[in-house]
């Protein structure tokens, strides 16, 4: 004679559910602890940049509507924080005017240090770049009172080090304005404070 086992009821099969939600909350818990151990051992503080000097060489604006001119920026970048160090593996600098780029140049990589102040010196050429018409009229107009205005803008690809641990990649974005130039012949220089932002 064949015994039939009793089927269980679907409500005394175990559930699966409960634990890949228990497990998965467990795991967000334990990721936000970390994150903010992190932050609260660390304490990270944003980079500040400065433009702290600006000129103007070979400043022409040809017949055929183009500039000719070179910017002499000093930058300075300060690391205000205690335990993180900066790689700066990629950085451009675009000098513009009226919103158009006029000129361009590349920083070679570097490492910043915790608690440091790193000077850039940094030319940026413009090379017969042409101009559209209200900004060639502007530009004169500015040329003739002896001052013109700049944004200095920086894009740079940066990774964070604390202790022996790296980030990934971060872009880092930084906005001087205005940066006002003189054409004097013994010019005079007001630190720019800039915007930053990763």
């Amino acid at each position: 004679m064949v015994r039939e086992r009793p089927l269980l009821s679907r409500r005394s099969r175990p559930s699966i559910l409960p634990c890949i939600v228990f497990t998965c909350l467990g795991f967000i818990v334990l990721v936000s602890l970390v994150v903010l151990i992190f932050w609260l051992v660390v304490r990270p503080k944003a980079l500040e940049y400065t433009v702290d000097d600006a000129r103007v060489y070979g400043f022409n604006l040809t017949s055929s509507h183009a500039l000719n001119a070179t910017f002499d920026l000093t930058l300075r970048s300060y690391n205000r924080n205690r335990r993180v160090s900066v790689y700066y593996d990629f950085m451009e600098v675009t000098v513009s005017y009226d919103d158009q780029m006029v000129a361009f140049t590349e920083v070679a990589p570097f490492y910043q240090r915790r608690r440091n102040v790193t000077t850039l010196d940094v030319i940026a050429a413009a090379t017969s770049t042409p101009l559209l018409g209200s900004v060639e009229n502007s530009l004169k107009h500015d040329r003739s009172a002896g001052k013109v205005g700049l944004e200095v803008r920086v894009r740079a690809r940066i990774r964070l080090k604390v202790g022996v641990v790296k980030t990934k990649h971060y872009t880092l974005r930084v906005y001087c304005a205005p940066v006002l130039v003189s054409f004097s012949a013994t010019p005079t220089f007001d630190r720019v404070y800039c915007d930053v932002d990763i």
